[in-house]
């Protein structure tokens, strides 16, 4: 019988949705999680593997005599060497599209924290019970930032990007997007030199490539407006951390909210733990339930598609 094992199954499914789909298509194994040590024996003779963010080296594929098909169950894949799978003929598929409205609404909830401050100030209440013992019948800690009429600056302007903008416009905020397939004459489109000088929030949606890896660093928010806020459910190595933590002890960035880093999990040395004013979550915006449901269909509709001899959602051609 084909084998088939999942390397990393517990983040996408820590036990409220079901495998049991994939074990019409072969023997099923599902690790929650596989050390490197441990990723080419678990892979073995299997056939089909899937894997979220256990990385593939070149060696380790290579190593794997029976593999034929490696579903990646998200929309990044550079977790894994392509080159050394397109060398032996295994098919990639990964899951597109799947978080489009769960990171869109995530984003927002990051700058409406930011702007206004909501639990912080429900702390105050509840917790601290400085209300019942207030002056006046109202109180605020931080100051509070109306939306409408700023500017956005979306970097990445896919389905995410897109979403993003959607918001932004009900919110009554100018966009301004770069992306380098939009367009010229998308009323939204503009130069990344632009979005760093005007806008007054900048939102990150692209993939991290080669061109893409520290671009928000010490050069480029120099080019922005003093006060902007940055944010980032993209992807963690789009900013430089470092250079990100300076510009927020100096103010230069006035707030930034991230739900990515560079390494994770995080580490314990990661200059963005010390620094003034930032949002940090642990990369959930993908993660609702719903979400997780839909991509774990995907994933079961690929391998479908892949044992029809009509693969689908393919990175690897």
């Amino acid at each position: 019988m084909r084998k088939i094992v999942v390397l990393d199954g517990y983040a996408l499914n820590p036990g409220d949705l079901d495998w049991t789909p994939l074990e019409a298509y072969g023997e099923l194994t599902v690790h929650d999680r596989t050390e490197p040590k441990d990723v080419v024996k678990r892979i073995g003779d299997a056939e089909i593997i899937f894997t979220n963010k256990t990385i593939l080296a070149r060696e380790t594929i290579l190593r794997a005599p029976k593999l034929k098909y490696i579903g990646v169950l998200a929309t990044g894949y550079n977790v894994l060497d392509l080159e050394a799978a397109r060398e032996k003929g295994i098919v990639v598929t990964n899951i597109p599209a799947y978080s489009t409205d769960a990171v869109a609404q995530f984003t927002f909830a990051l700058l409406l924290e930011i702007t206004n401050r909501v639990q912080r100030h429900s702390d105050a209440v509840i917790r601290d019970n400085r209300w019942t013992t207030a002056k006046d019948f109202c109180f605020w800690d931080y100051p509070l930032i109306e939306l409408a009429n700023k500017k956005m600056g979306i970097i990445g302007y896919g389905a995410i990007g897109k979403a993003v903008a959607k918001v932004a416009k009900a919110f009554n905020m100018e966009v301004l997007a770069y992306s380098p397939s939009l367009d010229p004459k998308h009323p939204d489109r503009a130069s990344m030199e632009r979005i760093y000088q005007e806008s007054d929030i900048i939102s990150l949606h692209l993939p991290l490539t080669e061109q893409s890896r520290g671009m928000i660093n010490r050069e480029t928010i120099a080019r922005m407006k003093d006060g902007v806020i940055i944010l980032n459910t993209g992807r963690g190595p789009l900013v430089n951390e470092q250079d990100l933590a300076d510009a927020l002890n100096s103010g230069k960035v006035s707030a930034a909210a991230v739900d990515v880093v560079s390494v994770e999990p995080i580490r314990a040395d990661n200059p963005l733990l010390k620094a003034k004013n930032i949002i940090i979550t642990p990369h959930i915006a993908w993660a609702p339930l719903q979400t997780r449901e839909r991509l774990l269909g995907i994933a079961i509709r690929n391998v479908e598609h892949f044992l029809a001899g009509k693969p689908i959602n393919r990175v690897d051609l």
